[in-house]
């Protein structure tokens, strides 16, 4: 028995010196890794983003094939035609936006762009209309300006670096043939879904112990409804929300009004952080197209509605997918996205929600463990 154990010990040493070395050289070559890391990503991006796909239209296709179920004409391909059915709403949605909001937004981007050497002049007379004994003082503001002017913005966002700019991310982020690799891996995927999870549970109930594996598919299970509440709970707030704002700034005959609408529900994907920055940036633009009094009119009506659907509307569309403190929201927010920019403060609060939920198991067993021994 003893010398079993010693050899449990002499084992656990081995895989901890083992576990050393492979992290001392993956930080000694971390740039190496960096790029190789990158590499794979690159190759394997169509791939995450079928994932991605899938996962967003996994429940909509589960409940449109549980309609073509309850035909008997139909129940045999039910999964197929729930699958084409999903897909033709969505391309239809798609076509959608870029008849209609896509066009507005463009034209209101280019227009912006034109008037920025004017909206700076406006910029300098309000600044020369600041009074001595002002809170801010105009030395502030000017090397605030001077700053701004340094970058030379109107010569960054012309109409041809603009085009440039468009041209190089629609290059980048949909390029045809990863359009179509994506498309066809997420319906595969949808498809075969069942399939799919069946392999990997019994994988996983392979490599491990049945604790373990008990374990690990109850992590799996509600680490995914947490992420899938999370982010169709958010992108549906953020829609609705942008169709509000546009409708209370078109109303308000705020220029811009669809652009400032859309931002401030793209915006409020980021918790906290997002719709300040979004009103922030609407009031400032609307200084400039509509003056002083309109841009207030414009703080005062977007901080109410933003106040309602965080108090109101938020609380009922996302329920209790998160089961954390708002102090965890905001550092997952500011880690997250320090690190990986915006992709990363959306996606940071349900991988920290998934990290707390196993971090309160492990405390929880922990402690049944130990009155167990006191017991």
């Amino acid at each position: 028995m003893r010398r079993e154990k010693n050899e449990m010990k002499k084992t656990h040493w081995f895989i901890l010196a083992v576990a050393l070395i492979v992290v001392y050289m993956v930080l000694k070559n971390l740039g190496g890794v960096s790029k190789w890391i990158s590499g794979l990503l690159s190759v394997l991006g169509p791939f995450l983003m079928a994932v991605l796909v899938a996962y967003l239209l996994y429940i909509p296709c589960r409940k449109v094939e549980k309609l073509f179920k309850k035909s008997k004409l139909f129940k045999k391909r039910a999964r197929v035609l729930s699958v084409l059915f999903i897909y033709i709403i969505a391309v239809l949605l798609i076509v959608l936006l870029i008849k209609t909001v896509i066009p507005t937004v463009t034209e209101s981007v280019i227009d912006l762009t034109k008037n920025i050497p004017s909206y700076y002049d406006m910029a300098i007379e309000y600044v020369e209309e600041i009074p001595e004994d002002s809170i801010i003082s105009r030395e502030t503001v000017e090397g605030i300006i001077g700053k701004i002017q340094n970058i030379k913005i109107e010569e960054i966002l012309t109409l041809d670096n603009i085009s440039m700019y468009i041209e190089k991310a629609v290059g980048l982020a949909s390029g045809v043939f990863n359009i179509v690799v994506t498309i066809i891996v997420s319906v595969y995927i949808l498809l075969e879904r069942t399939e799919i999870l069946t392999y990997l549970r019994r994988l996983t109930k392979a490599m491990f112990p049945q604790e373990t594996y008990r374990r690990i598919d109850r992590y799996f299970i509600k680490g995914n409804t947490i992420f899938f509440k999370y982010v169709s709970s958010q992108v549906l707030d953020a829609i609705i929300v942008g169709i509000i704002m546009t409708i209370a700034l078109t109303i308000m005959k705020v220029k811009y009004a669809v652009l400032l609408g859309t931002m401030i529900g793209l915006f409020n994907l980021i918790p906290f952080f997002g719709a300040i920055i979004a009103v922030a940036l609407a009031a400032l633009i609307t200084l400039f197209t509509g003056g002083i009094t309109q841009a207030l009119w414009v703080i005062a009506v977007l901080v109410i509605l933003q106040q309602i659907d965080a108090n109101i509307l938020n609380p009922k569309i996302v329920g209790d997918a998160l089961e954390i403190s708002k102090i965890l929201i905001i550092l997952s927010v500011t880690v997250a996205g320090a690190y990986f920019g915006i992709l990363g403060m959306f996606l940071g609060v349900p991988i920290v929600a998934v990290i707390k939920m196993m971090i309160d198991d492990y405390i929880e067993n922990n402690e049944e463990q130990t009155t167990k021994e006191l017991s």
